[in-house]
């Protein structure tokens, strides 16, 4: 059912950002039970895992206003991403599960960037368009605007 109604690179970017806090969580997992990455666990790495998942629900749930602004929701995503390798980059910790989860991370980008360009188009025009929309907007009591 889903998986046929789903276009492929919304597949993709739900998988990956599921994979990412899927590894983030198993990370966190392992430094729970005093695993090799022990030192890695806790609250930063649960809060991560949440995020991806967020992410990758916000993707695909059939909510109107979802749905409206998905666009707005892929640049999230991606900035989410980008935050991430940000910040790891910058404090690390530098362990071989960390490079996998950047590659993924990475991945994950270029994938919204394809599906952003393949339907939503050009980024600024599309910023454009709802900011007009914004103003188009009736005025008056109802609107709350006088």
């Amino acid at each position: 059912g889903d998986a046929i109604l789903t276009p492929w690179p919304e597949r993709l970017i739900r998988a990956a950002a599921l994979g990412v806090g899927a590894l983030y969580e198993e990370v966190a997992r392992s430094a729970a039970r005093g695993g090799p990455v022990a030192h890695l666990g806790g609250d930063l790495f649960n809060l991560n895992a949440i995020g991806y998942v967020v992410g990758a629900a916000a993707m695909v749930v059939p909510i109107a206003i979802a749905v409206r602004y998905r666009w707005l929701i892929r640049i999230g995503l991606a900035g989410y991403a980008a935050t991430t390798i940000t910040a790891w980059a910058i404090g690390g910790p530098y362990y071989s599960t960390a490079y996998l989860a950047k590659a993924i991370e990475l991945a994950l980008i270029a994938l919204l960037a394809i599906d952003f360009a393949r339907r939503d188009g050009n980024p600024i025009e599309l910023i454009r368009h709802e900011i007009r929309s914004l103003r188009a907007r009736p005025n008056g009591r109802a609107s709350g605007r006088l």
